[in-house]
């Protein structure tokens, strides 16, 4: 106890005999900081990745390889080209059940046994479907890697498809599709959605279908669709993590080289949709509900058009960011909802542009009113200093899109889904440096007509619709939640 008391003594005399910062800096051992104003950043660094190689099979399917050395890792991933936007248009919903079923057994192997045998070799398995592609993905050890590839093969050439599975599944998928139907949020994307496109577009319904459509899918209909869409003319083997070209295309020879297309025709591409030609709201009634979901959008281009990133800059501006003129003006000026955005969604065909934001139910209309004086604004006021700071914030930020191989396997599904050059990575940082601020003016008002826009509202409209049929902004429909999932309206 002597001796605690000894050490906490000179500690203390240690302390005071300390300078304090005050006298230190007086003393000029140390300069003061100056906080006055942040720091000026500095210039954007180039981002250099690994190379892109192209290989081929013998049965001609590309192959999109980066070697990374530095972690004994690989990814591999087979993508289509065919997603949900490939659905026919009686049967929503099959892409994605049939990406969801890939996995529930292929080969010989039950859905118990691939993932039973996955864990072992400590590899992870990933089946999913979007509006372009359907695609399949594995992340496992290198030394695993071996073990793991003839497992993916089976999923991804050779799905099963077992009715008891399946059974499963669907019922899933229903459980879910009931979920929506209490969340505004989701219900507010599938009415944009419907009131954008309207229902005989694929883009107008969900990626995951209606009930109807869940219902009636069969195990032929999936079949049928894996069939057609995975085949060596419509797909690509993307390679990321510690292999080399000799040493992958030997391996992809053995589990890809006797994949062979099938008869039949390839799915079709998604026509372009006609653009809104008027304003209108919609309503979709949420009685009860304490928030409003806001929705006001067009119809977009594909990721094709040359205005890319100068989309990309405008956006950031208007929506993309934290500090972006919605979210300063909605959040921070009036409160309004917690935050507001907008985006692109950029797809092989015209996906949709949309400004969204959750609002209080009270400020329902005057939260539509600042979504039009910004939508207005942003082809008229965008400042130099804007365009700068948007420029930065998109190339510093796009390094983290790039981390990790299976950032990178993204990237490179990206490349082939969309014929993006090898070099599009590399030059993505000095493509957004080269916009400037005319080509966001340009683009703002090319893109961004606040009078041909689709309005819709998820509300309690006993609360929301005087104010806003007020504003005159276009026709009010008004329609159920039910009717809008096209289901019978729960008993009262």
């Amino acid at each position: 106890m002597k001796s605690a008391t000894r050490s906490a003594a000179a500690l203390l005399a240690l302390i005071i005999a300390l300078p304090l910062p005050a006298q230190t800096a007086a003393a000029g051992s140390v300069a003061k900081p100056h906080r006055s104003k942040p720091p000026a950043l500095g210039p954007v660094r180039a981002l250099k990745l690994p190379p892109v190689q192209t290989l081929r099979l013998a049965n001609g399917v590309p192959v999109l390889l980066v070697e990374q050395h530095e972690v004994p890792v690989v990814q591999l991933n087979i993508v289509a080209r065919a997603g949900a936007g490939a659905d026919p248009r009686d049967k929503p919903g099959l892409a994605s059940l049939t990406a969801d079923m890939l996995d529930e057994g292929a080969g010989s192997r039950s859905a118990l046994q691939i993932s039973d045998e996955l864990d072992y070799l400590g590899a992870d398995l990933q089946t999913g479907a979007g509006w372009d592609s359907t695609s399949v993905g594995l992340h496992a050890p290198l030394k695993r890697f071996a073990a793991a590839l003839p497992i993916f093969a089976d999923v991804a050439l050779r799905p099963t498809f077992p009715a008891g599975e399946l059974d499963r599944v669907r019922k899933d998928r229903l459980t879910e599709l009931l979920q929506l139907r209490d969340e505004p949020r989701a219900i507010a994307s599938i009415a944009f959605a419907n009131a954008l496109y309207g229902r005989d577009h694929r883009y107008g319904t969900a990626v995951i279908g209606t009930e109807a459509s869940v219902r009636a899918l069969s195990r032929a209909d999936l079949a049928l669709f894996h069939e057609r869409t995975f085949t060596p003319a419509n797909s690509a083997i993307v390679v990321v993590g510690d292999v080399t070209a000799a040493s992958i295309q030997k391996e992809l020879e053995g589990a890809f080289g006797g994949w062979k297309a099938p008869p039949g025709s390839a799915p079709e591409a998604v026509p372009a949709a006609p653009q809104v030609g008027s304003r209108g709201i919609w309503i979709v009634d949420k009685p009860g509900s304490a928030q409003s979901e806001i929705r006001i959008g067009r119809i977009g281009p594909p990721r094709s058009t040359r205005d890319y990133f100068a989309l990309t800059v405008m956006n950031t501006i208007l929506g993309g960011s934290f500090t972006s003129r919605l979210m300063q003006n909605l959040r921070e000026q009036h409160g309004y909802a917690y935050g507001a955005r907008s985006s692109f969604d950029f797809r092989l065909s015209t996906g949709p542009f949309v400004a969204a934001a959750a609002v209080q139910t009270d400020k329902t209309a005057p939260a539509v009113t600042e979504f039009f004086k910004e939508l207005t604004a942003i082809g008229q006021t965008v400042t130099e200093a804007e365009v700068s700071k948007a420029k930065n914030y998109v190339a510093l930020s796009f390094p983290s899109d790039v981390e990790t191989t299976g950032d990178i396997a993204a990237k490179l599904a990206e490349q082939f889904l969309y014929d993006l050059p090898n070099d599009w990575l590399d030059s993505y940082v000095a493509r957004i440096g080269a916009v400037t601020l005319a080509d966001v003016r340009r683009v703002a008002t090319e893109y961004i007509d606040p009078g041909k826009v689709a309005v819709v509202i998820v509300g309690d409209r006993s609360k929301i619709e005087t104010d806003v049929k007020a504003l005159n902004l276009g026709p009010i429909k008004v329609q159920s939640v039910e009717e809008l999932f096209g289901v019978a309206k729960k008993s009262q």
